[in-house]
């Protein structure tokens, strides 16, 4: 996607590949999406608090729209959505137009090497996509985390080239996936998951899920995983 704030009036047709909403004591703070076009480029955008009331009944993930007319600034910050540059900002005087849906498998998802995660190629500054095998699992356990009980599941993964990788999931949703894994028992069972942290501890790195915002599932109906399960 090139854009650059240096032009003020632009217009892209996207895919809503992700949208999750910001909450703060009951209301929502701000919708945050990642988008992506027809070339497979991705990019973070934000609806703030004050114009989500324009916007929330018109987008939803998975919907082809045309944005026209909205902000860019520096993407900054950790755990980065996406590589691209800039950040959009949608504002009042934005316009979402509809369009011809996009193929259903264009989806941004992009699993990355469990090696480079392992030798740190890879920044853990940006989120990342993975596949692998399920081969490890604990049962749910109760931990305190900032203060509070959360639940937490640790399993390990292994790819095509039998790296092991290991992997927490924190909150709800390592409850539902441990259901999920105990309904699934008699499977091989390959987990897939977008938009993970990359942790660091003690020179060890691991992967776990970012709150609100990372994906997971087993053995969905995608190229990659029907090709992982034929090796």
């Amino acid at each position: 996607m090139d854009l650059s704030p240096a032009k003020t009036m632009w217009k892209i047709k996207v895919k809503i590949i992700r949208l999750w909403r910001q909450y703060s004591t009951d209301d929502i703070d701000s919708i945050e999406m990642v988008l992506i076009d027809s070339n497979g480029d991705t990019i973070h955008a934000t609806v703030n608090e004050d114009v989500v009331p324009i916007f929330e009944s018109f987008i939803e993930e998975g919907d082809s729209k045309i944005f026209i007319n909205f902000s860019l600034s520096q993407a900054c910050g950790s755990y980065r959505l996406t590589k691209h540059p800039y950040k959009i900002w949608l504002q009042a005087t934005t316009r979402i137009r509809l369009c011809d849906d996009f193929p259903y498998r264009l989806t941004g998802f992009t699993h990355v090497n469990f090696r480079e995660i392992l030798d740190g190629t890879l920044s853990p500054e940006y989120l990342i996509d993975i596949m692998g095998q399920i081969v490890e699992v604990t049962h749910v356990e109760i931990v305190s985390l900032n203060g509070k009980d959360t639940e937490n599941i640790s399993l390990l993964l292994k790819n095509e080239e039998d790296v092991r990788l290991p992997l927490v999931v924190w909150g709800k949703v390592a409850l539902d996936l441990s259901e999920a894994i105990q309904f699934l028992s008699d499977r091989t069972l390959i987990c897939v998951m977008k938009f993970v942290k990359i942790k660091v501890w003690k020179d060890e790195r691991s992967v776990c899920n970012a709150y609100n915002v990372s994906v997971v599932s087993l053995n969905p109906f995608i190229e990659e995983v029907e090709a992982f399960a034929k090796l």
